[in-house]
């Protein structure tokens, strides 16, 4: 009887032993979990604070671009007018109020000849000069004013499409784009004007936007 008991003893002692291993094994494993679920927490909290202020700076300077974008816009309303000459089919523009004109109207030679730039004009004179806009009247007229750029186009630096200032439905011309002198990039319109040609151009691709929304919107002349 005392054998039975003691062999109930040691079984007793084993499955506690037992027990208690593996209650300590589940201790040290809920540790290490909660350890690692604490460290894993922490460096996404670092990443996820990293992440918004990267994102909030990015938005900042998005918010601060298109404010300043929008404010640039509003100012050069409401748009300041130039008429020509009556005897030169009273060419108006209107342009935007943030930029200055340089203007010379003479009764031979280039009937007018203006400058259109933003805060100021700069030299004419200065062959690197770039101008937001060039409005001319010249004496030649429609057809040999096209034939200065039959060779661009040829060697496809250039495109010339059909084109009517939207105020002037009536006079169809041409648009040309592209590299419209060795040095310049830009998009001129040429129109007739009873025996002579209207040309009205931009000397850099930084400017199309006013060109296409503010300048030949608003541009006419009288045939």
């Amino acid at each position: 009887m005392s054998s039975m008991n003691s062999i109930r003893d040691e079984r007793g002692s084993v499955i506690t032993l037992v027990s208690i291993i593996l209650l300590c094994l589940f201790l040290v494993g809920a540790l290490g979990f909660g350890s690692w679920a604490y460290m894993g927490r922490q460096d996404y909290k670092k990443n996820v604070d990293a992440k918004i202020k990267v994102a909030v700076a990015k938005n900042t300077k998005e918010v601060q671009l298109k404010d300043a974008a929008d404010f640039a816009e509003a100012s050069k309303q409401p748009l300041k007018p130039y008429t020509g000459p009556e005897s030169f089919g009273s060419v108006k523009i209107n342009y935007p109020k943030t930029w200055s004109a340089y203007v010379v109207t003479t009764a031979g030679g280039q009937p007018l000849d203006a400058y259109f730039n933003p805060d100021f004009v700069p030299s004419a004179s200065d062959q690197k000069s770039v101008f937001a806009l060039r409005v001319q009247i010249v004496s030649s007229t429609y057809s040999q004013t096209l034939t200065q750029f039959q060779g661009l186009q040829k060697q496809g630096k250039v495109t010339v499409a059909p084109y009517a200032l939207p105020k002037t439905p009536t006079q169809v011309g041409v648009r040309i784009d592209g590299q419209l002198t060795p040095t310049k990039q830009g998009s001129m319109v040429v129109l007739p004007v009873r025996d002579k040609t209207l040309k009205l151009w931009i000397e850099s691709n930084q400017f199309v936007t006013d060109f296409n929304n503010i300048i030949l919107p608003n541009a006419s002349f009288s045939p």
